[in-house]
């Protein structure tokens, strides 16, 4: 099914292999899938059609609304043939069902198991998994079986409890961690207040996974300058969606998440559904390679990153990603300015005075955007108030609404009943009609 070490061979040899397996997607999904042979005769998508890649423009570009209402016209197998059922997070809406046929699951681990080669890691490694591997979450799933393969060890202590995590490190001795970047700025303050020493300790490195550590130029945000400024580590950026079945994961060269193309095509497309150049804002639009029960065909994932095609330091030639950017049903228009989450998080993030924080948007009565900050700070007074005011208008130019709460209720906001990841992010705003 594979080119062995494909990301390492030219960009003909690439391109010749993915065009004959999307060629092969096509024929498989007009024969398997209701929505696709729907989705085709509506368009007048012939056989004959599309011979190319080049071609491949002609088929409108599906979206996660697509999914989420015809979820199980998507579904191209028996359910008999069904391993495992999985779920979206429903950040983005009401959660999608992926179900994985065996094959799919032996592709995943493939998929991990690449990933974790790619952010340097070997059979003599100990990785301990700060995530959640219950609740439908096929990341979880996923590095389990990918670390499995590569032969390391594996320590599954789970989300949150920074002293079973410590208590972990020191007597296992893992050499690294797969965490959500803020919580390993926790364990650091962990440590600090129980006088553990992080740069004697045995980890070395840290897979992020859910957050952005990087600016969109590849420097260290203000997530990645917190670790790193506290903790002699590397660390590994990483991007996936569970719809796409495949991550995008960084080498040490640290210049973006690397694709896997025998895993994925990948587009990156403007508001009109036209290619965008290397460099600028696109969203990630995927088809699945090699995907059996639920593949995809240019899913629109309403994810906006930037692409690179330089061959990288590493030596391979695939295409690689930047962080993302935002989410386009996430874009924020407050007071003549755009807005994307992640930017207010590193805004949140860099202040001195704030724990935690839940960004909120919600429509104001003329139908506006209005940012509201529910904020955990350090000591609530007065000084306080004025300093987080003044340092937000300074950098927004605009002061949004803020909310000072405690410890319990913020911890009930970020991680409300259900929740695999916590919750940075609330969009209450009203549909659009």
């Amino acid at each position: 099914m594979y080119i062995p070490n494909i990301e390492l061979q030219s960009k003909a040899v690439i391109r010749k292999f993915q065009e004959k397996e999307v060629l092969h997607l096509l024929g498989y999904l007009r024969e398997f899938s209701p929505f696709y042979r729907e989705w085709f005769v509506q368009h007048g998508i012939q056989p004959s059609t599309v011979k190319s890649l080049k071609d491949l423009w002609l088929i409108p570009p599906v979206t996660k609304e697509h999914l989420q209402e015809r979820n199980w016209d998507f579904l191209c197998v028996d359910k008999s043939k069904i391993a495992e059922y999985t779920t979206t997070s429903g950040t983005l809406g009401k959660p999608v069902i992926i179900p994985l046929t065996q094959k799919d699951l032996d592709r995943l681990t493939y998929n991990e198991y690449i990933s974790f080669c790619c952010a340097d890691g070997t059979e003599n490694d100990i990785f301990q998994l700060m995530l959640t591997l219950d609740r439908q979450f096929m990341a979880g799933m996923a590095y389990y079986n990918g670390i499995r393969k590569l032969g390391a060890g594996i320590l599954r202590v789970g989300p949150g409890v920074p002293s079973l995590q410590w208590e972990n490190i020191d007597r296992i001795q893992p050499t690294t961690i797969v965490a959500v970047p803020s919580f390993i700025v926790k364990l650091i303050a962990h440590a600090k207040e129980h006088n553990i020493d992080i740069n004697a300790s045995s980890v070395k490195k840290a897979v992020c996974i859910g957050e952005n550590i990087r600016n969109a130029d590849f420097s260290l945000n203000v997530l990645g300058t917190k670790i790193t400024e506290q903790w002699d580590i590397k660390l590994y950026s990483t991007y996936a969606s569970t719809e796409m079945q495949t991550a995008f994961t960084e080498c040490s060269a640290g210049v973006g998440g690397h694709h896997h193309p025998e895993l994925l095509y990948i587009e990156l497309l403007d508001d009109n559904n036209q290619p965008v150049a290397p460099g600028e804002d696109g969203e990630v639009t995927i088809t699945t390679l090699g995907v059996e029960a639920m593949p995809l065909l240019r899913y629109k994932t309403g994810d906006i990153c930037r692409y690179y095609e330089e061959p990288c330091s590493c030596g391979r030639h695939t295409m690689r990603l930047s962080p993302v950017i935002g989410r386009r049903k996430q874009m924020i228009k407050y007071k003549g300015t755009t807005l994307y989450p992640p930017a207010l998080f590193d805004l949140l993030n860099d202040m001195e005075e704030i724990r935690e924080f839940v960004v909120e948007v919600f429509s104001n009565e003329i139908g506006t955007d209005e940012i509201l900050l529910h904020l955990w700070p350090v000591s609530e007074s007065e000084d306080t108030d004025r300093r987080v005011k003044s340092y937000l208008q300074a950098k927004l130019r605009v002061i949004p609404q803020v909310h000072y709460i405690s410890q319990g209720e913020i911890m009930k906001m970020q991680m409300p009943e259900g929740a695999r990841k916590p919750v940075k992010f609330m969009d209450n705003r009203k549909p659009m009609v």
